[in-house]
Order: C-alpha cells, then structure tokens, then sequence
C-alpha cells in the first residue's frame, strides 16, 4: 500500500544495518525515491546492501563494537554524505537511547519512537513497571533495578519456580535462562550476568514466573506524532529455540481457532495501543505478550520492541502496509491516514528464518561461502516472498548472527500458506554453507504444528524425534560421477589419441577410477568408476557394491540429472576449492562437492590419497565408538570463560570453555572423564578446529594392534585418485 502525499520526505537516509534488513530499507527507499546510504565494516565490504545502496561508506573493522555499535562512525557518515535521517533497522543500535540522543543533537532524524520510548521500553524492569500504571497486566515476578546475586536467590522463592532470569537490557529472546530447581540458580545467574554484559553492556537481571505450555503473541502498533495509534493484528511466534524466534506467522493459529478469537484480538491490540499512548509512542513498535494455551483469554505484557521486527513480513502480506515506508513517513511528521477500521488482515503468511547452523549438533552457527544460491526458483509462485542479503560468492563471517535470510509465504487459509511455504523451502538452495532448511521442512510438516497446537517449548520436544537425511550411496555416486565428468577429456581432445594424456592409459580394458569421498560424519566412501560418463558409458559401485550403469547430464547451470541402475534424480550441485590433477596439470577438479535436494544439502570432500590417509589414520588412533580426548573450537570466536585449571580432575558432560562466537555463548565440555590440560585463556582468539582442552582420560584405552594400523594405512594409500 502505497501512500501519495504532498509532504516532501527526506531526500537521504543511512541506514545503520547490514544483512536482509539493510537490503529491505533500502527497497523501500528506493520505491520513495530517497537516496539511500549504506554503512559497512571490513567484514561486508562485498555485501549485498553495499552494492543496493546509492551510496557506501566504511565505519570500521568486522568487530560490531568498532563499526555497527559505534555511534560516532555512523554520525560521522551521516555528516560525510548530508544525510537526513537514519533508520536503525533492528539489532545493534535500533534501541540505543544514547544513539538517539547523539542523532538528536545533530539535528538528525532518528527513524523510530523518541527518547522518552526509548528510555522506558528499553529497559525491561522499567517498561514492567511502567505498564502496570495503565492497565496492561504482566507477568508475576521480581523487577527491581540494582538486584545482586543474593538478593534475586532470596527473591526467587517467592516467585517459584521453574522461572525465568531475564536481562533487563536488549532484546531478541538472548541472555533468558529457564531455572527448573534452587540449586540451579545461583551457576546459571552467573552465566546470565556474563552473557547479558558481553551482549547488551548491561548486566541487570531479573526474574519472571515461567508460564507453562506458553503461547508467544505479539501485536504490531503503529503511532505518528499527532495522537494516533492504531495496531496491525497480531503474530504468533510460538515456534522458538533457545528464546529465538524460528517461524512466526499472522494471524495467531490460536485466535482464529477460539470463538471469541476476534474479541480476544481486540483486547490484545488495545492493551498494545495502551502500552504506546503510556510513552507517547512514534512509529511501528510491537508488543510481546504471553498467553496461557490452558486459558487463552488471559494475556501477560511481556516487553514492548522499539523498532522494526524481524518477522514484520507477515503483518506486511495480511494487511497490505509497508511498515518501513509509514515508520518514513511517521518520522517525517505526516499523518496517519489508516485508522483501525481499514485494518483488515487478509489471509494467513508465514515466515521462515534461514540460519546458517547445524541443527544436528545442536543448531551449531557454521560459516563459509556461498558458491550456488538460488532463492526464489521460477517453480514457485508468486505468493513467496525472500528477504535476503545473500550473494553467489558472499563470504559469512563468525562476527555477526547467523540468520541469513527469510522466505516467507502468503495464502488464503493456514494450510495453504504452509504449503506454499514448504514447496519455496523445497526449492530453497544455498550451497557452500550449511543451513536449517531440511529441518524447517520437517518442522512445518509436524503434525502438531500443522494443527496449530503450539507452544514456545515445541522446538525442544520434537527435535529428538526429527530424522535427519544423510548422504547415502545416491548422493555418493553423484559427487563421484561429477568429479569423474570433470576429469574427462573435452570433447575437441578426443581425436587426438592417448599419448598426450598422462592418466596411466595402458593397452586392454580401462582401469576403473577410484574415487575417494569424505561424508560429513567423518566418514570415507570410495567409489569405483568404470567407463565414460560424459558418453553414458560408465559404470558404478559404491562402497564395492554391485556395479550400476551410469551417466550424469547437466540440465541447467548448477543442477546435475544423475542416472543410476535405470533410476534418476536431480541434484543442485556446485564444486568446491578446484585444483589441478595429476595427470593434467591445465584441468582443474574439487576437493569438495556441494550437493542439494528438495531442501537438504551436504558437502563431501573430494579425498586425495594424502587427505585419505589422514582421516583413516585419525580414525584408528582411538578404538571405535571412543571418545575424542580433544576438545576444539567449533568455529571461530571469543574465549569468554575457563572453568576449569590445568590439571584439574573433570566429569564427562563438566564444562570447560565458553566460546563466543556468532553472537552466541557456546559451553563446551570434557568428553570424557580425567585430567584436563587447558591451552587457552579467557579473552583469546580461537579459530575453528582449534585445540582448546584435552582430557587425559582415568583410563586410557589401548591404541589398535600395529598391523591394523599398517594394512589400512596401505590400503588408504592405493584407494584414491
């Protein structure tokens, strides 16, 4: 919904984000006419936003301390390109009272609500507090500012528990810690005031009963500077992990399936205009609530988000508004011209985030390069829409969140929305990092969440019984054929004989190419290929199976059609880090293969006999099924604690080391029991793989039989190409 207005609006605006957001602003802008000014640290100098934006200007190095967070660099851009106004986006400084303040008195618009809003809602003891006076009811607990340790111990008791420990500060579900027992309380009140410090430098804390089989409702509110307020309807963002929001959908399942739904909804969207008007709010806010599945007319005010919300979208594709081009608009003094009876939410759209994790190890951040994307596929309709930043060749950095984009569907009933979702996910590829996008397939189709039976602690009772898929001798024989194709002679050299060639040709039938491939579980499969793929020719056996005939075409950039013992499958596939062969120095091969299908991917490495030996030496160090004495880094970041001393006595399952990295706290523990010798000290730099600890176990387990270790060794050494 496009607004026409005599009003002249800002003629440039910086946006002080980075990622899908950035990328998201900047479309509105560009459809306003507004020149637009992106912001960058040494980490995005290739990113998305830069190249979108009218303008590009450097704030610092990768760390978000020294560039997204510091609010002189980005005053200084606003000076150095005469911007106007700024839109904050969400995250970093979106609900910075201090940033609003310095834009203020530069004679800056800030994009968002005033200080006063700012300053209440932006502290969750206060806004608690605050709210109380006007009618909007909370959640029983202890909000009080300055509250030590011992003071919140003592306090919990009449809380009860489980409960809750919230940061007052910040915002996005980080830093909450679910306490089941009293002997828990005081360790994880430490942990809490850590991450609470390292995330919002804030340490404040405080606690909240824990509401039992909770419902996340929220309700977006819109306000302008001349006395009105109206709300959008609400989201429902039941489906979480770790206090993070992973689908969010409008309108609330819930709602729609009560008779006083629609009564329930007014009351909501009321109680979130009365939290507005109660700070004289300005632009789009939102108001997180919690409702009781067990009573769902009883709701609890639980924080109000002073900005723009990751989920926006889907009140975006129910109502029609561009929420960005009215929180323009609102800052540049025009008037509301909807009231709440032309709000009229059509439909149902849900939201998908993407992140570049690991599910199956317990939604591990991962990094790396994106080398095939294809996001939006022409086989899915028009009622998906994608927010992404990311880009064929886009490096992602351990430095900032892992959400990478969102996909998100519109249709005309749940059901259909969901559907629509799931076939978008289905033609979702990213190839090159890993991503959660087979797990958000399965999470959509879960019985219980097609039927709108939800709750905030979903996640966590059915990740145990999700399925994983794993590369099996298909996806084997795929990469392998594809790397055998690409070894193969163009078609020009054909005439030309054996004698240029330097593969080991010989008189009589051909040897069969071995080829040796390195799957995710650190496991070796090694493929036998006999013949000519490119001619249709070939044989296969995986694993020394039977030998299937073989042949792979290339349908399109990107998309390999192999087909095995008479039966075909279409796989996205992209290679990886090319190198020459041996045998021919001007061809190149991958070490490693990407390959994707119907939302899953995985990546196998290309094995040489050197790389092969490696992984099968590393395999028979210890007995198989033994625990690794080594505890590594799972990928780059921030030592923020060490637990323990060198030489100290460890339980298996004790926590060590504490790493940040993707703004996240990661604990890693000892695998096993016995003395620990730790190499690293809180406030180091570890790279991924990184030996941190080691444990010397009680016990130390034999190490394999000589002649084992000399026959695999052997055997490695003759299996790869």
């Amino acid at each position: 919904m496009t607004i026409n207005s005599p009003k002249p609006l800002f003629g440039t605006v910086l946006v002080a984000n980075r990622g899908e957001i950035a990328c998201r602003v900047i479309r509105t802008l560009r459809a306003l006419g507004i020149r637009s000014v992106a912001v960058y640290s040494d980490a995005d100098a290739d990113a998305r936003h830069v190249r979108e934006a009218d303008v590009a200007v450097r704030i610092g190095p990768a760390a978000a301390t020294e560039s997204y967070l510091k609010i002189e660099a980005i005053l200084q851009a606003c000076r150095d390109t005469g911007a106007e106004a700024v839109h904050p986006g969400y995250g970093f400084l979106s609900e910075n009272v201090d940033f609003a303040r310095a834009l203020e008195k530069a004679g800056i618009t800030f994009i968002g609500p005033g200080v006063e809003s700012l300053n209440v809602m932006g502290d969750k003891i206060r806004s608690k507090n605050h709210v109380t006076g006007y009618g909007v009811p909370v959640v029983p607990g202890i909000a009080e500012p300055g509250m030590s340790d011992a003071q919140l111990i003592e306090a919990a008791a009449g809380v009860g528990f489980p409960l809750l420990i919230k940061p007052s500060a910040g915002g996005g579900g980080k830093g909450m810690h679910i306490v089941e027992r009293p002997e828990d309380l005081e360790a994880t009140l430490v942990t809490a005031r850590r991450v609470a410090a390292s995330a919002f430098g804030d340490d404040t804390l405080f606690l909240e009963r824990l509401v039992t089989t909770p419902r996340h409702i929220e309700v977006q509110v819109l306000a302008d500077n001349h006395g009105n307020v109206i709300h959008l309807g609400e989201r429902e963002c039941s489906l979480q992990r770790r206090h993070q929001k992973v689908i969010e959908e409008a309108p609330s399942p819930l709602l729609e399936s009560l008779p006083d739904g629609a009564g329930i909804r007014a009351r909501l969207g009321e109680a979130a205009c009365q939290a507005a008007r109660s700070v004289n709010y300005s632009g789009a806010g939102t108001v997180e609530f919690l409702v009781s599945d067990n009573a769902p007319d009883e709701f609890f005010f639980m924080e109000m988000n002073t900005r723009l919300q990751v989920e926006h979208p889907v009140t975006e594709m129910v109502t029609g508004v561009d929420l960005v081009e009215w929180q323009v608009r609102i800052a540049a003094g025009e008037e509301l011209t909807l009231r709440q009876d032309d709000v009229v939410l059509t439909g149902h759209a849900v939201e998908a985030r993407v992140y570049a994790e690991i599910p199956e190890k317990n939604f591990l951040p991962s990094i790396g390069q994106v080398v095939l994307l294809d996001e939006l596929p022409d086989t899915v309709d028009c009622n998906v829409r994608v927010d992404s930043a990311l880009l064929e060749g886009l490096q992602i950095s351990s430095s900032y969140d892992p959400m990478i984009s969102k996909v998100i569907a519109w249709g005309e009933d749940r059901t259909a929305a969901l559907d629509t979702l799931d076939r978008a996910l289905a033609g979702y590829t990213a190839l090159g990092i890993n991503t959660n996008v087979e797990y958000l397939r399965l999470l959509i189709n879960d019985a219980d969440v097609r039927a709108g039976r939800l709750d905030t602690g979903l996640i966590e009772h059915k990740m145990p019984d999700f399925t994983f898929r794993h590369a099996g001798d298909f996806e084997v024989a795929a990469a392998a054929v594809f790397a055998a194709a690409m070894r193969e002679p163009e078609p020009q050299d054909a005439g030309k004989g054996p004698w240029h060639l330097r593969d080991g040709w010989r008189l009589g039938e051909p040897a069969p190419r071995r080829i040796s491939l390195g799957t995710p579980d650190g496991g070796i499969a090694t493929v036998e290929v006999s013949g000519s793929v490119g001619e249709g020719t070939a044989t296969v056996s995986v694993n020394a199976g039977p030998r299937r005939t073989a042949s792979v075409r290339f349908p399109r950039r990107g998309h390999a059609e192999l087909t095995l013992g008479g039966e075909s499958r279409t796989y996205s596939l992209a290679p990886v880090s090319m190198q020459p062969v041996r045998e021919d120095r001007d061809k190149l091969v991958p070490t490693e293969v990407f390959l994707g299908n119907e939302g899953w991917s995985c990546r196998l490495d290309v094995l040489s006999r050197e790389t092969r030996l490696e992984r099968v030496l590393a395999g028979i160090e210890r007995e198989e099924g033994a625990a690794d004495p080594a505890v590594r880094s799972p990928m780059p970041g921030t030592v923020v604690s060490v637990s323990v001393s060198n030489g100290d006595a460890v339980e298996a399952g004790q926590v060590l080391v504490s790493v940040e990295a993707m703004k996240m706290e990661h604990q890693l523990v000892a695998p096993l029991s016995g003395t620990v010798h730790i190499g690293i000290a809180s406030g180091d730099l570890v790279k991924a793989d990184q030996v941190l600890a080691t444990i010397h176990p009680v016990h130390p387990t034999e190490p394999s039989k000589a002649e084992d270790t000399i026959e695999e060794a052997v055997i490695a050494m003759g299996a790869a190409d």
